[in-house]
Formats: C-alpha cells, structure tokens, sequence
C-alpha cells in the first residue's frame, strides 16, 4: 500500500491548542485532527503546512517545532503524519473542510475522539505546551 506525506498544524494561541473536526463525508468522518494536508512533490514540510492552513483555514501560520512523524495503516492507505507547533499569526479560522474547530486547552485534548495517525501527538501536546 502506497504511504502518503502529511502534515498537521498544532496551532497554539494564548495557550489554547486549534482542534478541527473532520466532515461527515470521507475518510474518518467527524474525527477529530490537527488541521493540514498532503506534502507536494515541490514542496518541504514546512511549505505544506503553510500552504494547507491557508486553503483549509484562510490563516497564517509560522510554523516551528517538529513534534512527532507518526505512520498509521488506514484501510484505505498508509498515512505518514508529520505534526509541528504552529503559532497563529494571521486569521480567524474559517470552516470550509471541517465540520467544527474548537480551541482547548493541552490537558482537554484527550477528550475527543481523535483520528488514529493524530493519537500520538495529541499524547505529546496533552502533557503541555512547550515554553
């Protein structure tokens, strides 16, 4: 099975952690997720990230430490994720992909029901925010 190149934006701002809710439709509906999208073949990571919280969330983010690299076997493909800290420098979120987008706090995090490839980093970002 082919491995496809993500990423996930973990946006933080005034201590709060952006969590986007997947649509009903496709893949995992109404999982929660770090918002983000597939790598292109011209881009890096960072490029991806920066160029998916656009078009999904219309914001801008900086996008700054690497998290964690998680591969999960979907049923429908291998996802490698790659998750990076993110600060919101631009933008309210907007909905045009996601069903709901809540701001929580680290220690709140584990209480939705997260899409598989995000559990790893959503353990990480739970025990705090780095400093």
């Amino acid at each position: 099975m082919k491995v496809i190149e993500v990423v996930g934006a973990v946006i933080v701002k005034d201590g709060k952690v952006l969590c986007a809710q997947r649509g009903d439709a496709g893949n995992l509906p109404l999982k929660w997720e770090f918002p983000g999208g597939k790598i292109e073949p011209s881009e890096s990571p960072r490029q991806a990230l920066e160029r998916e919280i656009q078009e999904e969330l219309e914001c801008k983010v900086d996008v700054e430490g690497e998290i964690t690299t998680t591969i999960y076997k979907y049923d429908f493909a291998t996802i490698s994720l790659t998750t990076f800290y993110c600060a919101l420098i631009d933008g309210v979120p907007r909905l045009s992909e996601h069903a709901a987008v809540e701001w929580l706090t680290p220690s709140e995090l584990p209480k939705l029901d997260w899409a598989p490839a995000d559990v790893p980093a959503v353990e990480i970002v739970s025990r705090g925010l780095p400093t």
